[in-house]
């Protein structure tokens, strides 16, 4: 049963315009930029599932289980919030990408996927799944700039988050770390990339994995210094920018340098 807080939550997210998932995918005066409609009867009913859920398991509001906040110390201090700018905080937390959201609305994952954009595995394939069949034909309809290439490595695209709790996808391609002759630049623009298609489509809440830390083969201590950097850059652009990472090694690693690049 909803409660009254939930319902407010709720209620807040129907207001602000979605993503229209049966239009066009791009604006043609700005081919990062999507139409969008009001919510649909099928959204509500997904957004309003995952509130029931996060509150029977005792999630955080609006946010996802707890560990996918960052966590709080004993003192109430937080240890994974690192304040960018006045108005900005970037967050690192564990946690699955796929359970987070914000506000249904301005809030979008970044999806490390590959150049097909067809699904994968790791994250990318527990994008797709949980997003639904529909997430695979938007992408499918996203123009090749080469056969079989719809997004180049450190490039970035976006589309609708679907069944996803969150309102939008941004998908971007990391290096292989073996592979890449610059691999250190591609990733910088696969974050870059990432974070200007999100201030173009106007959102205000972001969350990443570690791209290109897993098959890919980035060593973490690395990946987080160019990830963190990077989003350091756009720290007057949105409001949070999360890290929301699986393993306890890379959300060490990841909380290891934020204090190290943000806290001197």
């Amino acid at each position: 049963m909803l409660t009254t807080n939930s319902i407010s939550l709720l209620c807040s997210k129907i207001r602000p315009q979605f993503l229209d998932p049966l239009s066009n995918l791009t604006n043609p005066k700005n081919p990062y930029r999507l139409h969008t409609r009001p919510i649909s009867l099928r959204r509500f009913s997904i957004i309003s599932r995952f509130i029931m859920a996060a509150e029977s398991n005792g999630f955080a509001n609006g946010g996802g289980p707890a560990g996918a906040r960052g966590s709080t110390l004993a003192n109430g201090e937080d240890r994974g919030h690192f304040r960018l700018s006045p108005v900005s905080v970037m967050k690192i937390q564990k946690g699955d990408i796929t359970q987070w959201f914000v506000d249904g609305s301005s809030d979008a994952i970044v999806n490390p996927a590959n150049e097909r954009m067809l699904g994968g595995g790791g994250a990318d394939g527990a994008i797709h799944r949980a997003a639904g069949p529909e997430l695979r034909a938007a992408c499918y309809n996203v123009p090749e700039v080469r056969p079989g290439v719809r997004c180049p490595t450190g490039e970035a695209r976006i589309t609708p988050g679907f069944r996803l709790p969150a309102s939008h996808v941004i998908h971007t391609v990391g290096p292989i770390y073996d592979v890449d002759t610059n691999a250190e630049a591609s990733l910088r623009n696969a974050y870059r990339n990432s974070l200007r298609v999100a201030r173009e489509n106007n959102i205000q809440y972001v969350a990443f994995t570690a791209i290109s830390c897993g098959v890919y083969g980035y060593p973490y201590d690395e990946a987080a210094s160019v990830a963190i950097s990077s989003v350091r850059e756009f720290a007057n652009d949105f409001k949070e920018v999360h890290f929301v990472l699986f393993s306890d090694d890379i959300y060490n690693v990841w909380l290891n340098k934020a204090n190290e690049l943000l806290q001197n």
